[in-house]
């Protein structure tokens, strides 16, 4: 597979990660903003839960990518336990462009200048297809659950008590 040049530069760079694993999924370039998970699920016609939010934190000092369904907030108490760290916090949206290269609203499960420590929330595991943002707030790219979490290195765990 080629990867589409018309592509934004951040988004060819997450096609050819999915390329390079080994996926089929195929970065799609929204006419709208995809920024929040709700305007995501109405561009797509899904459910907000089948949005895969990328949302980055601080854990001990060091960054961590959470991707989580749409249809709840993470909570930090919970995601601390989960992590086993002392101190969870949310990024700034300059410490979110330093450790991923992309945008807030935009951020991808790849494509990052280097891997990220990860966990994606068990809730995305019921939808056959969960969507996530690809490099842009204009760009996702649809996968399963279990290609998101092999895609990613990351840890499944739960994230927000609902």
């Amino acid at each position: 597979m080629t990867v589409d040049r018309q592509l934004p530069t951040r988004s060819r760079i997450v096609q050819q990660q999915l390329v390079d694993a080994g996926l089929t999924a195929v970065v799609r370039e929204l006419p709208g903003s995809a920024r929040t998970a709700a305007e995501a699920a109405a561009a797509l016609g899904c459910g907000v839960g089948a949005i895969a939010s990328s949302l980055l934190f601080l854990v001990d000092g060091e960054p961590l990518l959470v991707m989580t369904s749409g249809r709840h907030r993470v909570d930090t108490g919970v995601l601390k336990q989960a992590v086993g760290a002392d101190e969870v916090s949310m990024a700034t949206a300059q410490q979110v462009r330093a450790s991923t290269g992309q945008a807030i609203g935009g951020v991808a499960p790849v494509g990052h200048p280097t891997r990220l420590r990860t966990v994606i929330d068990e809730a995305l595991r019921q939808h056959e297809t969960v969507w996530t943002a690809a490099g842009t707030p204009h760009t996702v790219v649809p996968m399963t659950f279990d290609d998101l979490v092999t895609l990613t290195g990351g840890t499944v765990c739960r994230v927000a008590l609902d």
